[in-house]
């Protein structure tokens, strides 16, 4: 399949998801707590679930959703998407506007296209390895600096609340920023220089913005500097560091402590 229709497809899926979750008020709407984790479900998490698997996978493709019972039926599949209807649903419903709508699609487990679409702020990032990133119909790279350069680093502001942030304050600039997917979007667009996190996180947390931030020069690795492996049977990472190559290993090497 041509790449430009999968970008068709994947922004066509974006633009209906953000309208199935419009009716629902940011800030102002109803919300259970998941019983594993105790994360908050929202009905315009399971709306905008619905519209991305009636509209993304076509038979013989993969599934993987936050907000579906995985089956590991993905595991035979050599296309597969994975998707987080509303990744950061605890700004969405705290009305913090750093939640967004991500698809990524992986082949024999690559993340070779994506889309991160932010309903709020309008912000759009999608693209894949063949085509590049747009950001807002704009072509967007990541940035790639040295150390001394000016860095910012898009952090979670639980963990930087912990204080596990505090040693690098002198090294580059930190900056507090929701979803996980939001942040690597913007590494993606060039409105970052990195991103990462030292807990586990989800395929569906990542899938998308890894596509996106290789598609624009860059590479999304482990803290140790290996490559992540996507649709796992069980779909979890420990951490994760996406940046600009160039950022990425000294990242990796000097604050991390690790060789990349």
């Amino acid at each position: 399949m041509p790449r430009n229709d999968d970008i068709a497809r994947i922004r066509a899926t974006l633009l209906a998801a953000a309208e199935a979750i419009s009716p629902f008020t940011p800030g102002a709407v109803e919300f259970e707590r998941k019983e594993e984790r105790g994360d908050p479900l929202t009905a315009a998490d399971l709306a905008a679930d619905e519209v991305l698997r009636a509209m993304l996978p076509v038979p013989g493709e993969g599934w993987l959703s936050e907000e579906s019972v995985d089956d590991n039926s993905r595991m035979v599949s050599e296309r597969v998407w994975i998707v987080d209807p509303i990744d950061g649903t605890r700004e969405f419903v705290e009305g913090v506007p750093e939640w967004c709508i991500s698809i990524g699609l992986l082949e024999k487990g690559v993340p070779v296209a994506g889309g991160i679409l932010n309903p709020v702020t309008n912000e759009l990032v999608i693209g894949s390895l063949e085509t590049g990133v747009e950001f807002n119909g704009e072509p967007a790279r990541v940035l790639d600096r040295a150390p001394g350069n000016g860095i910012r680093v898009l952090a979670s502001r639980s963990e930087i609340r912990r204080g596990e942030w505090d040693r690098f304050e002198e090294a580059f600039s930190v900056e507090p920023c929701g979803s996980v997917a939001y942040k690597m979007a913007l590494v993606a667009a060039g409105q970052a220089d990195a991103t990462w996190t030292l807990v586990p996180k989800s395929e569906w947390d990542v899938a998308g913005g890894a596509a996106l931030i290789c598609a624009a020069g860059g590479a999304v690795t482990l803290a140790d500097g290996t490559k992540p492996s996507f649709n796992q049977t069980t779909p979890l990472f420990p951490n994760f560091v996406a940046a600009g190559e160039l950022t990425r290993s000294w990242l990796v090497d000097t604050c991390l402590g690790k060789k990349g």
